[in-house]
């Protein structure tokens, strides 16, 4: 079974969790930008977090055969922080790098004026770069914040089919499978969806558009939901097709349209087997065995 994960935060996870994923199929995944925990103070806090997603954390995942890949942007959360908004004008130098398949995640947290602004710039950065977008949905008034996502999405011109609204739910689907942006569920502990309800979302939708991620971060959550939904696909009577479409190919349909997804050599891995070490860490004293 080959997964990707198409939105996990591994800069909260340990190496623990990717021998985990890389033993449960995880081959590749996506890692957006998202808050800490802790509010940033400067745009220069966004620079090293940025670095990271573009260096360190590739290297990390290749010491367990797993392929990293980033989306970039301002988030929601902190789009509200005038300390940070300059992230918008330092942007556009990292969304030109090779890593970066996506801008997110853009979208809602509590539908200020301020994320309106930031929300409108980012998805007019994505048709500028060619980027798709992986858009976040608000915890709180979800279905008024749906409405309002796809509302700027329309106006923005960017073609529905380059846009993933993700953290959806069954009382939220059914407002974005008419309009052709890509529907992502987020299958997390307690507070988002559970591998059963998931079950039922496919059954009733199909698995066109569909991406099912963990979104596991520093919160109650687990980076191998995305195996869990898959088993309870199979057990639901699903076959192994239509698991490889929602857990691999749309995934892979849907940020390969960046035309920066790299899954060379990736399918063919052998279990334990490393991965090539980008360049730039080829002598690093963290590699494995070296600790």
């Amino acid at each position: 079974m080959r997964i990707f994960d198409p939105h996990v935060h591994m800069t909260s996870r340990t190496t623990h969790d990717y021998a985990r994923m890389r033993e449960a199929g995880v081959r590749a995944l996506v890692e957006p930008s998202f808050w800490l925990g802790q509010p940033r103070t400067s745009v220069g806090s966004f620079v090293d977090y940025f670095d990271s997603l573009l260096g360190f954390e590739p290297f990390r995942a290749a010491q367990f055969g797993i392929r990293h890949h980033c989306a970039l942007a301002l988030n929601p959360k902190e789009a509200n922080d005038p300390r940070c908004t300059g992230v918008l004008d330092l942007l556009p130098r990292y969304l030109r790098k090779d890593g970066v398949v996506a801008v997110g995640e853009i979208g809602y947290d509590s539908m200020t004026p301020a994320e309106d602004e930031a929300f409108a710039t980012q998805l007019e950065l994505a048709v500028t770069h060619g980027l798709p977008v992986l858009v976040h949905t608000p915890h709180r008034d979800k279905a008024a914040g749906v409405r309002r996502t796809l509302d700027v999405v329309r106006e923005s011109g960017i073609p529905p089919e380059r846009v993933l609204v993700d953290h959806l739910n069954e009382t939220t689907v059914d407002l974005v499978a008419a309009t052709g942006c890509w529907m992502g569920f987020s299958v997390y502990p307690e507070t988002k969806m559970s591998a059963r309800r998931m079950t039922q979302v496919l059954r009733r939708f199909g698995t066109e558009r569909i991406l099912v991620d963990s979104a596991a971060d520093w919160g109650d959550s687990d980076p191998l939901t995305t195996r869990e939904t898959a088993e309870a696909m199979l057990e639901a009577g699903f076959g192994h097709d239509a698991v490889d479409a929602v857990l691999w190919r749309n995934p892979v349909r849907f940020y390969g349209q960046s035309g920066r997804l790299d899954l060379d050599g990736v399918e063919t891995a052998g279990a334990g087997r490393e991965a090539e070490v980008p360049a730039v860490y080829a002598g690093n004293s963290l590699r494995r065995g070296e600790r």
